[in-house]
């Protein structure tokens, strides 16, 4: 076991915090607690663990939204998760892992099982962090991050959706927040609202494709989020001031490629 290392323990439960802390002191363990997902996120700044054991589900913040938030933000995207959680659904679970969780424990959970996950982590987190260091050059002082961390994550949702984004409240939700604070985080980031950016990004995704793939117009427009061709060359002729197709055609021609 990693010695005096910090886990920072984030679930509702007050029995199963104090459970967690009695056992993973015991381990020679420093632990922090938090009640919920945003008291996680914040402390996890705050105090950089070494681990986080985190619970599913939590009023407010939920385990999801909370890890979205640490792997979106520099600072804690490389301490290790382990989600736990009385749900043993398999789709839970491997929500839990694409997030950027390391490991996923049911409830209830054996102690033992649990201090010796914790300590393969930290010994495995342990390697990694050596390895890297060894291989790096003499760093230089990091800047603060450009995009604010809950901005980072509702973006990484809305790239990754981007043919059937959430609504504004459903986002804001998986990300931690309230629509509003979004918005206004949004508009500090990116000089836009939410869905003008992401108009942006689908006007950026489209050229690429119009440019650089075979994809024909229905193709493209279903991919960017627009349910027919028509709308498609809608928007893309107000943005770009030329429709699609002669947006390829012009693209090709400057390549010296074939036109369609």
């Amino acid at each position: 076991m990693a010695n005096r290392s910090t886990v920072l323990v984030v679930d509702d439960s007050p029995e199963e915090l104090s459970l967690l802390t009695e056992f993973l002191r015991d381990a020679r363990l420093r632990i922090v607690v938090a009640f919920d997902g945003r008291e996680g996120y914040q402390k996890a700044t705050a105090m950089l663990p070494h681990l986080i054991l985190l619970d599913v589900r939590m009023p407010r913040t939920d385990g999801f939204a909370a890890c979205r938030l640490l792997k979106a933000d520099p600072r804690t995207a490389h301490i290790p998760v382990i989600f736990l959680s009385g749900s043993s659904e398999l789709e839970d679970r491997l929500m839990g892992l694409r997030l950027g969780a390391v490991d996923y424990i049911s409830k209830p959970f054996s102690p033992d099982e649990v201090i010796a996950r914790v300590g393969i982590h930290l010994e495995l987190h342990r390697r990694l962090q050596e390895k890297l260091a060894a291989c790096a050059p003499a760093p230089a002082a990091e800047p603060a991050p450009a995009v604010n961390s809950t901005v980072r994550a509702a973006m990484d949702i809305l790239q990754r959706e981007l043919a059937a984004p959430p609504s504004l409240t459903e986002l804001a939700h998986q990300v931690g927040t309230n629509e509003k604070r979004l918005t206004e985080l949004f508009r500090a980031a990116t000089g836009m609202p939410v869905f003008t950016w992401l108009r942006e990004e689908r006007v950026q995704l489209a050229c690429q494709l119009l440019g650089g793939s075979e994809m024909d117009i229905q193709q493209i427009a279903d991919h960017v989020g627009y349910g027919s061709a028509s709308n498609f060359t809608t928007m893309f002729r107000e943005r770009m001031g030329v429709t699609p197709r002669d947006y390829r055609q012009a693209r090709r021609t400057q390549g010296g490629g074939r036109a369609a």
